[in-house]
């Protein structure tokens, strides 16, 4: 099994799916785990990507922000 690790987190499910896409536009598989509350939508939202593609995926998500 591949390792996954955690790259960025944020709270909004919209940012998550545009990075998720974004990420997979450059080669790189991303997956989200949503850790919020259920109720009140508190907490993050993690992205994941392979141990491998962590440098690529930082520098875009980066770019992305800026």
């Amino acid at each position: 099994m591949d390792e996954r690790v955690l790259v960025h987190t944020t709270n909004q499910t919209y940012l998550a799916e545009i990075l998720i896409q974004y990420l997979s536009d450059n080669d790189i598989i991303a997956f989200s785990i949503d850790k919020r509350d259920s109720n009140y939508h508190f907490g993050d939202i993690e992205l994941y990507v392979d141990k491998d593609d962590v440098i690529k995926a930082k520098v875009l998500i980066n770019k992305f922000e800026s």
